[in-house]
């Protein structure tokens, strides 16, 4: 599992953020930087990071959380009142 802060120039106070608000966000922007760990009063309060690196993450955990509801469902399935595929579709009007 990665850590919060893999670099220690990935980190950035609160007031330096503020002041250098535009160079940082562009660092994140352009991926020069993955992500930045802003701390206030030498805790970790926020990060900041590029959208499509928080796009992939989204879509990432989303993959997870479908494999894990199919494991799920897989270790509990029974195959007596499960329906075939092609009784489904003549169900639902699609005969081959």
């Amino acid at each position: 599992m990665a850590s919060l802060l893999d670099r220690p120039e990935d980190a950035v106070s609160a007031t330096a953020m503020a002041r250098g608000f535009s160079a940082k966000l562009k660092e994140v922007s352009t991926r020069m930087t993955d992500r930045l760990v802003i701390f206030k009063d030498n805790q970790p309060a926020a990060v900041l990071m590029n959208v499509q690196a928080y796009q992939d993450m989204i879509d990432e955990l989303e993959d997870l959380r479908i494999e894990a509801v199919s494991r799920d469902r897989l270790a509990t399935y029974e195959s007596e009142p499960a329906i075939s595929h092609e009784d489904m579709r003549a169900l639902f009007g699609k005969e081959e």
